[in-house]
């Protein structure tokens, strides 16, 4: 019974620790901030005194334009909307190869099932073709005994390969 009680106000103890303030910063008045929600965009990130171990701050402001440019002027666009010369062509470098590859993958796996109904058309047609010459034919039953198939036993066994000949022989 003791260590249920033990258990339980060593919980209650434990439970705050989870509500601690993951972020803590300074604003722009010098005040230390403390909160679970990350710091607003306009504080720098030298201000950002603690953060979780997994968070990660995103930076959506824009570039500053070119010296030498007005505001007005084409040139004062977001640079940011402008590709990155070598990192599009690397990426669709890896997709184009990656297409390859899965295309050279779903070939082969066709080649293979084209062989596999081959043989099955092969195996078929002869079995058929004994099947049809009329000669006793025996098989081995789950016992492992040898028996002499009958008429009804043939018949049944000429139309199961009458229709894998019909599916695989095209």
């Amino acid at each position: 019974m003791k260590l249920a009680h033990l258990l339980v106000i060593g919980s209650v103890f434990l439970l705050p620790l989870g509500a601690q303030a993951q972020w803590q910063w300074i604003d722009k008045d010098n005040k230390k901030v403390f909160s679970d929600q990350p710091p607003p965009i306009d504080i720098p990130e030298k201000s950002i005194l603690r953060r979780p171990s997994t968070a990660k701050r995103l930076n959506f402001s824009t570039p500053a334009a070119p010296e030498g440019a007005a505001k007005d002027t084409p040139a004062a666009a977001p640079i940011a909307a402008a590709k990155p010369s070598g990192v599009d062509k690397d990426l669709e470098e890896k997709a184009r190869k990656a297409e390859e590859a899965e295309k050279a993958k779903q070939a082969a796996e066709e080649q293979k099932i084209a062989q596999a109904k081959a043989d099955n058309c092969k195996r078929a047609r002869e079995g058929k073709a004994t099947m049809d010459s009329g000669i006793r034919v025996a098989r081995v039953n789950a016992q492992g005994e040898r028996e002499i198939m009958d008429d009804d036993m043939r018949a049944a066994e000429q139309k199961r390969l009458q229709g894998v000949i019909s599916s695989d022989c095209k």
